[in-house]
């Protein structure tokens, strides 16, 4: 059972969201995405697995979001999904990977759904 999780440790809800699986006896594969950004297929297979797009995983209060324009409705899912790939900032956390399925751990305890 491999379980992965998307994490920022300077933010509280991803932190929660780890010590929850600590607590239920998971060491899961802990990916600091904003030192080591998923590549543009791994993003594309995330969104798949919440069943989301882009825009519904992005931080629309980052200055990066409101920078690079990412309302914009002419942008194509490849444009947003390259931008959050350049600025991971973007991609909302923590996001929790097992066995195919994923879950984004806002509130940390929607985690407790795929475990």
């Amino acid at each position: 059972m491999s379980i992965e999780i998307y994490h920022n440790t300077r933010c509280s809800k991803s932190r929660q969201t780890l010590q929850l699986l600590q607590e239920n006896g998971i060491k899961p594969d802990v990916v600091e995405y904003l030192k080591t950004p998923p590549d543009k297929e791994t993003l594309k297979h995330i969104l798949d697995l919440l069943g989301l797009e882009p825009r519904e995983l992005m931080r629309k209060k980052e200055n990066e979001y409101k920078e690079q324009q990412l309302d914009n409705p002419q942008l194509s899912r490849d444009q947003l999904i390259e931008a959050m790939i350049a600025h991971p900032k973007l991609i909302e956390r923590p996001i929790v990977i097992k066995d195919g399925k994923a879950v984004l751990g806002r509130p940390p305890e929607k985690i407790l759904d795929i475990l």
